[in-house]
């Protein structure tokens, strides 16, 4: 490494690098971070550095860098928002009861369909730009609010230019299997206008990274999952689901059957899904956000996940309806208190156990060479403050592939 190849080095600081089976997340008290065009060629203890001749320098003051955050479950593109419908669950109404009446989903898709492109990426940016300011570098964004094509498409278009519109990387997944549209009486049918149509042209047109479905007593069948993973595989995507969230559907199982990057939600999760999920190293992705706004009280296998083996990753899960929630340090702080994870499964599961959800555990998640140099330097005395605080934000900059944004 010469200093021809570096671009910048951040120096004076201490690195918790999130590397697997480094213990305590590989910490580094005295630690140097080197970038050329993005991308990590060094990262680990001063000392230790080759010469990395002439460079920008950054001294970091001591300050903690950990890779940047990635939040790995959103809805972050829709419309509006259902503040009513809270008001009907602290009267008592139940989601179910809520849906079957004709909102939830629906209620957004109606917003949602009625939206334009210009309005839809307005009011994204507010809530993008609250996860940008918590050191959030790589997010995921579903669709799954149009339900027919040309919106399904408008959602998926606004994701990717959100992408343009910051420095962040999106990740965009089609959730068109995530309730029956309004104008469909059938789900068989739906699913098969879904697979033979929207799902081949939008990915035609280069809108979709992987593939996504609603598994439950109101959403979808295991058996009609199946055939929207079995499309999602004939044109080489890779699939995840919402997965016993409301009640044991065997979603999880099926899905780790497929090779799912991951199963999500997951409330009601059984010991033969967990032991699919432990063999095909299908990551759980885990929304305290929305168990904690629907007032859930059925908690994720937490021990038994931890027992198997099951990487487990946290997420906001963004939405209008069960998890209006921006923040994924908060979703670190209920993850710990309402689920009882460790502060270092805190931080893996939303640095490298997030990466591995989304299939990107190559290119981010940790802090090592050839990884994309995605940073966020915090002004906390030890990383347990990111998960102990309930408000405030210690971030002290933010690094998207080498560059401060």
């Amino acid at each position: 490494m010469r200093g021809r190849n570096v671009d910048t080095i951040w120096m004076n600081a201490r690195l918790l690098t999130m590397m697997q089976g480094a213990g305590h997340g590989a910490v580094i008290a005295d630690g140097m971070i080197a970038c050329h065009q993005g991308r990590i060629v060094y990262a680990g203890p001063a000392d230790a550095a080759p010469d990395l001749g002439s460079a920008r320098f950054v001294d970091c003051g001591g300050r903690w860098i950990t890779p940047g955050l990635i939040d790995c479950h959103t809805h972050l593109v829709h419309c509006g928002n259902r503040a009513h419908e809270f008001e009907a669950r602290l009267a008592g109404a139940s989601y179910e009861e809520i849906a079957r009446a004709g909102g939830g989903i629906a209620s957004t898709v109606a917003a949602t369909r009625a939206a334009s492109e210009v309005e839809l990426e307005a009011q994204a940016l507010v809530r993008l730009d609250a996860l940008l300011a918590e050191g959030v570098t790589t997010v995921e964004i579903k669709s799954g609010y149009g339900l027919d094509l040309g919106t399904e498409r408008k959602l998926l278009r606004t994701a990717t230019a959100l992408g343009v519109q910051r420095a962040v990387s999106v990740t965009r997944t089609f959730l068109g299997a995530h309730a029956l549209p309004p104008e469909h009486a059938d789900k068989d049918a739906y699913i098969d206008h879904l697979c033979d149509t929207m799902l081949p042209v939008l990915a035609q047109e280069g809108l979709v990274d992987a593939v996504d479905g609603f598994c439950d007593t109101i959403a979808f069948s295991p058996a009609q999952i199946e055939r929207v993973f079995a499309a999602a595989r004939r044109l080489g995507l890779p699939v995840k689901l919402h997965a016993e969230q409301l009640s044991n559907s065997h979603g999880a199982a099926l899905a780790a059957r497929q090779g799912a990057l991951s199963a999500d939600h997951l409330e009601y999760l059984d010991a033969a899904g967990i032991a699919a999920m432990a063999a095909a190293e299908t990551v759980a992705v885990l929304l305290p956000g929305a168990f904690y706004f629907t007032r859930e009280t059925q908690v994720p296998p937490i021990a038994a996940l931890r027992r198997a083996g099951v990487p487990m990753a946290i997420a906001t899960d963004c939405n209008p309806g069960t998890s209006p929630l921006t923040s994924l340090l908060l979703a670190m702080n209920m993850a710990a208190t309402l689920f009882r994870l460790t502060v270092a499964e805190c931080l893996a599961g939303v640095t490298r156990e997030a990466a591995r959800a989304l299939g990107m555990l190559d290119r981010i998640g940790t802090l090592e060479p050839g990884k994309w140099c995605d940073l966020a330097i915090w002004d906390v005395e030890r990383p347990a403050e990111l998960v102990y605080a309930m408000s405030g934000n210690p971030l002290h900059a933010r690094i998207w592939r080498g560059q401060d944004t």
